[in-house]
Order: C-alpha cells, then sequence, then structure tokens
C-alpha cells in the first residue's frame, strides 16, 4: 500500500464554476457559498476573477475580508492590469494568492493569442514577478497544458518557478487526456523540470470525456499536491472534476487512493444543496454522493438488502456526507419488506395479511403513478383497514386527500409483481 499523504482541495466553484452558463452568483450568494466552503475545509477558495467585473471584484474583496482560514485566490491573466486588480481585490485577505496564467499549447498561441513561445515565457514571468510584489502565495497556470509540447512547457515551468511561482498547474482544460497520459504527463514533468522540488504541483481536469475524477487521482499518483475541482462538478462546458467524488474515494478506498484531505464529508450534502438553491440549477438524480438517488433505492431485491446488511448495497453511509438518511422509494420494483418498513415508520403496525394486501395495492398504484407517496400509502393503508376492495383490477387509488377515494381505470391483466419485485441485483 502506498503512503497516505496530503493533498490540498482548492476549490474553484466561485470562480471556474461560475462561469458556467447559468451559474452565475450575486455577491451576496458568492459569501453564502464561500461560508459554507470554510465550513467543509476546503483549503483554497478560488473566489473570482476580479478584472472581469466590478462586482467580481467586490465579491472577491468581501471574501476576503468575511472568511479567514482559507487561502482565498483570485484569478488574472498574465497582464499588468489583471495582476494589480487582483492584488487590491485580495489585500484583506488573511492569507492571499494571486493565480495567474497563460496558454501554452502552440494551439492556443498561434490562433487564440497570436504571439510566440518567446512572447509567452516573458509574458509568464514577468506576471509571477509582478503578483509576488502582492503576495509570496502566487499561482502560475499553464492552459492547455495536456495539448502542450513537453519540451516547451517545462521550459515555461522551471522560468515561473525561478520567478517565484509556489504553485504550478498544469490543467486538463479541455479534457482530451486519459487518465493513463495524464500520470506519465506530471511524471515526466516532474522529472525532468530541474526546480521542481521548490514548488507544489496541481491538476485541473476538465470533464468533457467524463474522466476528470479519474484524471485527478491519476495526478495524485504521478505526484501532484493539489487537486482543483468543484461542488458537484460544475464548471465550463461538463464541468471540473467533482470535489465529493474525489474526497470520497479517497475516504473509502484509501488502499487504492492514498491521500487525505481536510474536508469534513459531512457537509458535503450541505454544500451541495446550496450550491444548488443559490443557482437554481439542479444535479442529475444518479449524481454520485449528492445526488437524489445516490442513497435511495426501488428494487425489491437492493430494498431486501439494505434492509438486512446497508453493506449490501452501499459503499458509504449516508450521514457521512450528510445526507439525512437512506431512502426507500415504493414503486413498482418494490418488495413487500420495504412496503411493511415504510407503513412502519409512519406508525402503521401491520398484520402479516394486511401487509400482503397493502403491497399489492400499492404495485397497482405504482404501475400508473410510477412512485408512491407516504400519503398514498397512508390512504391504501386505510383503504385495506376499512376492507373495502380497493385496488382490484379495474380501480385505482387516487391521491390522498382528507379520506380516500375510489376512480375508476381501464382492467389491467397483468399479474402482481413477486414479493422482491423486478429489480436486478447489479
Amino acid at each position: 500500500m502506498a503512503e497516505t499523504r496530503d493533498v490540498v482541495i482548492f476549490d474553484t466553484t466561485l470562480r471556474d464554476g461560475e462561469q458556467a452558463p447559468g451559474f452565475s452568483m450575486r455577491v451576496d450568494e458568492k459569501i453564502r457559498m464561500a461560508r459554507e466552503l470554510e465550513r467543509l475545509g476546503v483549503d483554497i477558495i478560488e473566489a473570482g476573477f476580479p478584472i472581469a467585473s466590478e462586482a467580481d471584484a467586490e465579491a472577491v474583496r468581501l471574501v476576503a475580508t468575511e472568511v479567514r482560514r482559507p487561502v482565498i485566490a483570485g484569478l488574472s491573466r498574465c497582464a499588468t492590469a489583471d495582476i494589480d486588480c487582483a492584488g487590491i481585490a485580495l489585500k484583506p485577505a488573511a492569507r492571499p494568492r494571486i493565480h495567474t496564467f497563460i496558454a501554452t499549447s502552440d494551439l492556443h498561441l498561434e490562433r487564440k493569442l497570436r504571439i510566440t513561445r518567446e512572447a509567452c515565457v516573458e509574458a509568464a514571468v514577468d506576471a509571477v514577478r509582478r503578483a509576488r510584489q502582492y503576495t509570496d502565495d502566487v499561482q502560475f497556470s499553464a492552459e492547455d497544458a495536456t495539448r502542450s509540447e513537453a519540451d516547451f512547457l517545462c521550459l515555461v515551468v522551471e522560468r515561473v518557478i525561478d520567478a517565484g511561482a509556489t504553485t504550478v498547474n498544469l490543467p486538463d482544460t479541455v479534457g482530451y487526456s486519459t487518465p493513463d497520459e495524464i500520470e506519465a504527463f506530471f511524471r515526466a514533468i516532474i522529472e525532468r523540470v530541474p526546480n521542481a522540488h521548490r514548488a507544489l504541483f496541481s491538476t485541473h481536469c476538465h470533464d468533457d470525456l467524463g474522466l476528470a475524477v479519474a484524471n485527478s487521482l491519476a495526478a495524485v499518483r504521478a505526484g501532484v499536491s493539489q487537486i482543483e475541482c468543484t461542488i458537484n462538478g460544475i464548471g465550463e462546458r461538463a464541468g471540473n472534476a467533482s470535489l465529493e467524488e474525489i474526497v470520497m474515494v479517497s475516504r473509502v478506498r484509501p488502499d487504492r487512493a492514498a491521500f487525505r484531505t481536510r474536508i469534513d464529508t459531512r457537509e458535503i450534502y450541505a454544500a451541495s444543496q446550496l450550491l444548488q438553491a443559490v443557482t437554481g440549477e439542479p444535479v442529475q438524480a444518479n449524481k454520485a454522493i449528492v445526488g437524489r438517488n445516490a442513497f435511495a433505492h426501488e428494487a425489491g431485491i437492493h430494498q431486501d438488502g439494505v434492509l438486512k446488511d446497508r453493506r449490501t448495497y452501499e459503499i458509504m453511509r449516508p450521514e457521512d456526507v450528510g445526507v439525512p438518511r437512506m431512502t426507500l422509494v415504493l414503486g413498482k420494483h418494490s418488495g413487500r419488506h420495504a412496503v411493511q418498513r415504510r407503513c412502519e415508520e409512519l406508525g402503521f403496525q401491520l398484520t402479516r395479511f394486511e401487509v400482503d394486501r397493502v403491497y399489492r395495492q400499492m404495485i397497482a398504484l405504482a404501475d400508473r403513478t410510477k412512485s408512491v407517496s407516504d400519503a398514498d400509502l397512508a390512504a391504501i393503508v386505510s383503504v385495506v383497514r376499512q376492507d373495502v376492495p380497493a385496488l382490484r383490477p379495474g380501480t385505482l387509488l387516487a391521491k390522498a386527500r382528507p379520506g380516500p377515494r375510489i376512480v375508476r381505470v381501464p382492467r389491467r391483466d397483468a399479474p402482481a409483481a413477486p414479493e422482491l419485485g423486478y429489480g436486478h441485483g447489479v
């Protein structure tokens, strides 16, 4: 087993995350998120891109003023005005960092920036030196690093470290790389740059091929000590590496991801929920760790398993990430045990005969409505106890009002689901 080491979590939810369409935040919303990120335990909060707008500069200044434990970073291009703007915005910070960047791939140099390699090196060195006039904590990023020519990238990294960069970030800006490539890439750069030992190396992976988390973990295996990520994986295009996924991989699989973070995992769900509330953008239902289905079970086989021992289908406890509880969703795939458990949680103690009737009527209802709410279930129990043949073929229980009512629907000839439902075990 590899020796466990500490990894720095650089959260860019308020900068790269906020740049994504639909995720823009007002100043007060950024401050709320920054306070939650502090509770979460991130090491560095990238609060914004000060030169982008007056509001962004003000947001960085206020976050720097009010959030004291983490390092507060502001982004800047390798341009004097950008760096001065970031330096001024970060002045109130207890621990300020200027994060300056320039593209290093020939594609970006020739087609976007329209400058030579020599001009790129000069701009990068000048930017780092100017940033050092404001703070000793300067991060340099080589945009599109993974598509840059290796010899030139090594030269840039060596020169910015000599100029005073304390962190060097080599991002997979367009999410093009695979984990084996990322690991080989970082190993080669760190080995070839003679002064690499004087800086901390960082990874920033995008999810265009769905590999951002895997690539980040590969970078750590290669010796990287800082991971840049976001809550819910938000960010440009397909997003960034997801903070919650990276952190929980290290907690659940320390044998394969031998690193520690300072994240309080019990705050993960709260951070995810706040971000969704602030931006109005929900995560998909099956999102790992924080999606509404991450700890939800509808298949009868799964429900039966987790009721006996939740480790049968859950590799982490919901409370470990701040999720209130595991959810047994009642639907057409559910089993009797889940129905009985939910009835008991609602205060109904049923006989075996009643459980059987409630189960069959619940399945009939779920076939029409996809899922069954607590109100639906309570109404079914009420009907069963009144011995009303509510859900024989040809009837359907409507949504519960103050009392149950019956409405007619076309007769169904399909048999009732078996006891453990139709859910598969894979």
